[in-house]
């Protein structure tokens, strides 16, 4: 048996046959276009202008590792332009406004779904909240809050919020009265509802919310930073368009892209796949 037979044989064990052959189907389409791609750098159709090598992307992290330069010179930004720095300063942004975010909206969204009083009045709201984009919401603040964090985190609580916040609305909306009424029967109190009916019930629609604000989350976060922004990876792609620096407009689009599929593939998949089967939803033979 050769080598090559023996790591696949390895790999199939450790993956699964379904699982693998799952990854390879959904790799195709990207294989294709960095197939075109290299074909672009080498037939000339497309000037680096339009569509840069690949080799130059990679040489573009190598850049910004350096420091910040021209365009951000002239703006008077006293910011270190490191890659990671702008990584790590739109995932602080995200995970900042998941922190404040998913709380407060499952809570008011439990209290919603429970109180149709309250349900009356934050509704309407909601529904006004979410007719608005949040790119929207970028000229009036930064004339509230100037560039910066405010800003950027400003727009990314009125996504992710509004968006939990129905989403647990519904879910709560949709458990069984029944199960309320069997907690009460047994001496349960308004507490014991709660944990044990309807966020339990919830839980597949928070999970989905969750994954929804942090999608539409991540498209608002880069447009803020573009516009309101004084780092993050936002920021990064516009300075780069004022120099027409194309290969590291390219990084920070592939960037944005490749963290968001890590972050859905190896976070929030498993924890929509977990809650669905952990709570009665689906069942899954061994």
């Amino acid at each position: 048996m050769s080598v090559l037979q023996t790591a696949a044989i390895s790999i199939q064990k450790r993956f699964g046959r379904q699982r693998l052959r799952r990854i390879m189907l959904g790799s195709i389409p990207f294989v294709v276009l960095l197939a075109f791609w290299q074909m672009n750098t080498s037939m000339g159709w497309l000037p680096p202008v339009f569509i840069p090598p690949i080799g130059t992307i990679w040489e573009a992290i190598y850049t910004l590792s350096d420091g910040c330069t021209g365009a951000s010179a002239v703006l008077s930004m006293q910011y270190e332009c490191m890659f990671t720095n702008h990584i790590l300063s739109s995932l602080g942004r995200v995970g900042l406004s998941l922190v404040i975010g998913i709380p407060s909206g499952i809570a008011l969204g439990v209290l919603a779904g429970m109180s149709r009083r309250f349900a009356h009045a934050l509704e309407p709201i909601g529904v006004f909240a979410n007719a608005i984009s949040g790119i929207a919401w970028v000229p009036l603040a930064i004339v509230w809050f100037g560039t910066g964090w405010l800003t950027t985190l400003f727009i990314l609580l009125n996504t992710v919020f509004w968006l939990i916040f129905f989403n647990t609305l519904l879910g709560v909306r949709g458990v069984p009265r029944v199960y309320e009424n069997s907690v009460m029967t047994m001496g349960g109190g308004r507490w014991a509802i709660i944990t044990q009916v309807y966020i339990p019930g919830a839980l597949p629609s928070i999970v989905t919310g969750v994954r929804m604000s942090m999608g539409f989350g991540w498209r608002a976060l880069i447009a803020a930073e573009m516009i309101g922004g004084d780092s993050g990876l936002g920021f990064m792609i516009f300075v780069s368009a004022a120099e027409y620096k194309i290969e590291e407009v390219f990084l920070g689009v592939l960037v944005i892209a490749i963290m968001w599929m890590i972050t859905d593939r190896l976070l929030l998949i498993p924890l929509e796949r977990w809650t669905i089967q952990r709570w009665g939803m689906v069942w899954r033979p061994d």
